[in-house]
């Protein structure tokens, strides 16, 4: 494991594809702590597995503050992770549902713009040009609760 090993702010970049800005960002959002040597931030096992979680809980969505509740919760107990654990386990299904949701109104989108392209398409071919605005009628006459929602 890399519990023990350091790292500089270079190897870090490489590992994880991410700007040297990026990580000093972190360092200032108190997410990460590295060592200071003279100008040179010396990374230890802990922030590499910070900043992995850090980079996977943005990758799903995760604002920075409900990361920083995550990570926190590692600090404040010493159940061996079990309370951040099960905290993540909550937040991450939290964030699957909303994603869920978000994939079913963006399908409804797409299907409601392939249907309006096509419609477009149909008429320019009929030689009746339509105008966004008709074809927008169209596709409220389709779906009429869409707008009632939002």
């Amino acid at each position: 494991m890399h519990h023990n090993r350091t790292f500089t702010i270079r190897q870090l970049t490489k590992e994880f594809e991410v700007t040297a800005r990026t990580l000093r960002f972190y360092e200032d959002e108190g997410l990460i702590a590295p060592e200071r040597r003279g100008q040179t931030r010396i990374y230890s096992g802990r922030d590499r597995a910070r900043i992995t979680l850090i980079l996977r809980g943005r990758r799903v969505g995760f604002s920075l503050a409900e990361i920083r509740e995550i990570l926190d919760l590692y600090d404040q107990h010493h159940d061996r992770g079990v309370a951040q654990t099960l905290h993540a386990r909550k937040k991450f299904e939290e964030q699957l549902h909303k994603l869920e949701r978000q994939k079913v109104d963006i399908e409804e989108s797409l299907g409601e713009l392939h249907r309006a392209i096509a419609a477009i398409d149909q008429a320019m071919a009929e030689g009746v040009p339509t105008a966004p605005s008709v074809e927008a009628h169209r596709i409220e006459q389709h779906h009429p609760h869409r707008h009632a929602a939002e």
